[in-house]
């Protein structure tokens, strides 16, 4: 595609450093490295001090894509700070961090930017391939005339829902009313009418003066100066969304972005553990996974309820459960004693773990998520149906789309409250002969769906070669 013009696309791409948005950007930039692009994966310090540490290596040697160099892709990795040392705690602090980033942090993405661009040879065009949730992409896009292209690493309910904020103002949604969660909204474009109570959690809440709704305002006003919107989802399972964005915006659902590459390269920032052995002493099927995801916390009660549903399901069961799983600093260990004692080896306890080589292994039978969105894309490329607890961000939007519209899970609890007799129940009805057949034909469908998008001809391969295409067409136009 580039050869015969004399020039190769150089992506310079900076993903937010969450799990849950680096885990996605790395496999887009194997994507696009095996497409002819020479890729500087930018890390900050601290994500890639983590990474390594996960992984007991020296952090100067360090290099997740060293393998993917050996098989002969163009993949530069380097890092940036981020204006703090490596020591700063970035959870305790984290209103501090982030108003640091919106507003600071852009200066040392600029410096890198200009730096690299001065080094690259004649031959390079550089392009900006960021996450949607970076406020700076169209600044030093404009700067530097890059391409620019934002990554979306949700649904395209979530984008749409942002993308049209103003609506949401305009209609008197936002900021929203109290005991208004059951509105319903029907004037979104692309989008069904959806209850206010399944909006992103930062559309619910009254105070919008927090450093994530300053976040999320400049980044959904971000997104409209990018060339191009590639989102991490597939046509078919949200194709009037995506058609009506499209109108409104170059987009194009190429996921899951995740299962598109074949590759080992690990992205974990936590250390992880080996749950294999133990799931092959279970029957197929058999086993619940639990995890609320890396950055989610809880409070103590509702952890105590989950385990006490747990214990009176009487299914296997393994438990993802971070160390900062509940908010409060000085709560170290959040199970009890009498919990360990009693599940004996029916449970088996993690502070983390491979997730999808868990949720691969034949004895998974259900999956108790939080509802992130990588979660819910593992969940369903492995066919493994869902029990579904969203607490922030994009999940209760994210918790719609598998109960309500896919009707490929349950909810965890038909109230506000999380209650361990009525966790029980709920897991004995995924886990056992009583889950209704629609929800396995449904997932069956659904997994079907997402299998076939990544096929030779699928749609999400079909609509990233139409975005390759199109980003090539840009580039010759722009060109001198």
């Amino acid at each position: 595609m580039w050869e015969n013009l004399g020039i190769k696309p150089h992506a310079i791409m900076i993903a937010v450093p969450y799990q849950g948005h680096l885990n996605p950007f790395v496999h887009l930039a194997l994507k696009l490295a095996s497409n002819g692009f020479t890729i500087t994966f930018v890390h900050t310090e601290h994500a890639h001090h983590m990474i390594s540490k996960s992984h007991n290596t020296n952090n100067v040697e360090f290099d997740i894509f060293s393998e993917a160099r050996n098989s002969g892709l163009d993949i530069r990795y380097t890092t940036i700070f981020d204006g703090f040392p490596l020591q700063y705690d970035r959870e305790l602090n984290v209103v501090e961090y982030w108003e640091h980033m919106l507003y600071n942090f852009p200066d040392y993405v600029d410096e890198l930017v200009g730096k690299l661009i001065e080094s690259l040879d004649p031959s390079s065009v550089p392009l900006l391939v960021a996450d949607t949730f970076a406020c700076w992409p169209g600044k030093i896009a404009k700067k530097y005339s890059l391409v620019n292209v934002s990554f979306w690493t949700q649904p395209a309910l979530a984008l749409a829902v942002g993308y049209y904020l103003d609506l949401l103002r305009e209609n008197g949604h936002f900021p929203p009313k109290e005991n208004n969660e059951y509105a319903l909204i029907n004037y979104i474009p692309g989008v069904e009418p959806i209850r206010t109570k399944d909006l992103m959690s930062y559309f619910q809440e009254t105070d919008t003066t927090t450093i994530v709704h300053k976040l999320i305002f400049m980044a959904f006003e971000e997104v409209k100066k990018a060339d191009f919107i590639i989102c991490n989802t597939v046509q078919e399972l949200e194709p009037e969304t995506l058609s009506t964005m499209n109108r409104e915006h170059p987009t194009y659902a190429i996921g899951p972005v995740n299962f598109s590459i074949k590759t080992n390269i690990s992205k974990s920032l936590l250390s992880e553990i080996d749950c294999t052995k133990w799931l092959d002493t279970k029957p197929p099927g058999s086993v619940l996974y639990v995890s609320f995801g890396s950055i989610v916390q809880t409070n103590k009660q509702i952890i105590e309820e989950i385990a006490k549903g747990l214990l009176l399901s009487e299914v296997n069961f393994i438990w993802a459960i971070r160390h900062n799983i509940v908010s409060s600093i000085d709560m170290t260990d959040v199970l009890t004693i009498e919990f360990k004692d009693n599940i004996k080896d029916r449970g088996l306890i993690v502070p983390w773990c491979n997730q999808n080589s868990v949720l691969s292994h034949s004895a998974i039978g259900g999956f108790l998520t939080h509802c992130g969105w990588n979660s819910i894309l593992e969940g369903v490329w492995c066919g493994v149906p869902m029990i579904c607890y969203p607490v922030m961000y994009d999940q209760p939007t994210n918790r719609k789309l598998v109960v309500d519209d896919w009707k490929i899970g349950i909810n965890l609890c038909d109230g506000v409250s999380v209650n361990g007799d009525e966790v029980a129940v709920k897991i004995k009805r995924l886990m056992s002969r009583e889950t209704p057949d629609c929800i396995k034909h449904e997932m069956q469908k659904v997994r079907s769906i997402v299998h076939n998008a990544l096929a030779e001809d699928g749609s999400s391969e079909r609509n990233f070669d139409q975005f390759l295409k199109d980003l090539r067409d840009k580039i010759i136009h722009a060109l001198p």
